[in-house]
């Protein structure tokens, strides 16, 4: 049994990732209400690993994310890309002529607009949690009430779907991390054979400390798929970088690292894995 953490409960988007990354074996999702006690949940017991979002192709980055990666010391060991497709849905005795209300997350709501938008009846309010707006109007029986869920937690909670694929962008995905307690880098699911590393680092503060870091990746035929900056907090106008790279060569993918380490200040390796295509 494979335990994992996620933010959100049964039927939610990072259960639907945990289950389809792992999907040849059986496993256990651990249900979180923030970010924080996922961290906390992999930093207390290493024997369980994580799910997290980390950006999405619409909301962009999960900027508190890369932040508690990096202070936890979790690696990661993984990675998945989940397509964000919404359905409405409600009680089994409700119908299109008997909703008032549709609840969901305000992100969520957000993605479907345009559908909201051609049902001006219907008011929209924010929740926590898709998925926990479905199993509420099913645990509470609130007649006339609509959530806004992926189809799985509909039908997990018994709603019934009045329609699928109602977001507005029907290229929505999301990217979530696999994480794994530090101290289990030979987990079994842990890639023997890597293509893509995650990585973050700050540089001095002085003219073309970057650019020196980017050109020395592109001689080792290394590939900067993402840079993220964020302020470090107490210094200012100084960030840390975090960066993604792909390489086809693992060793001249460590030569990169060994060439790299002394411009940079800090470095970690947050993780060595396979991207997912």
């Amino acid at each position: 049994m494979t335990e994992i953490a996620i933010q959100g409960i049964g039927g939610s988007f990072h259960d639907i990732a945990a289950h389809q990354y792992f999907k040849d074996e059986k496993v256990e999702t651990l249900h979180c209400n923030t970010f924080e006690d996922v961290f906390a949940c992999i930093a207390s017991n290493p024997s369980v690993l994580g799910c997290v979002a980390i950006e999405n192709t619409i909301a962009g980055s999960l900027l508190h994310n890369y932040e508690l990666l990096r202070e936890s010391g979790a690696i990661i060991i993984g990675e998945h890309k989940l397509h964000i497709e919404h359905s409405i849905c409600c009680l089994p005795e409700d119908d299109w002529n008997s909703i008032t209300e549709v609840h969901s997350h305000p992100v969520a709501l957000m993605q479907c607009r345009k559908f909201l938008a051609s049902h001006p009846t219907l008011k929209a309010v924010e929740a926590e949690d898709t998925a926990g707006a479905a199993y509420d109007i099913k645990a509470n029986n609130n007649r006339s009430w609509a959530a806004i869920c992926n189809a799985e937690a509909a039908r997990l909670y018994g709603m019934k779907v009045l329609e699928e694929k109602i977001e507005d962008n029907k290229h929505n995905f999301t990217r979530f991390l696999l994480l794994a307690h530090k101290s289990r880098r030979q987990l079994k699911n842990y890639a023997t054979t890597t293509n893509k590393a995650s990585m973050v680092f700050s540089l001095p503060h002085e003219e073309g400390s970057l650019s020196k870091v980017l050109a020395i990746l592109s001689f080792y035929n290394v590939n900067m798929t993402k840079i993220q900056s964020l302020p470090i907090i107490g210094r200012e106008w100084e960030y840390m970088f975090y960066v993604d790279v792909t390489y086809n060569d693992l060793i001249r993918y460590r030569q990169s690292i060994d060439a790299i380490i002394p411009l940079t200040n800090e470095l970690r390796i947050l993780g060595e894995y396979c991207y997912a295509k």
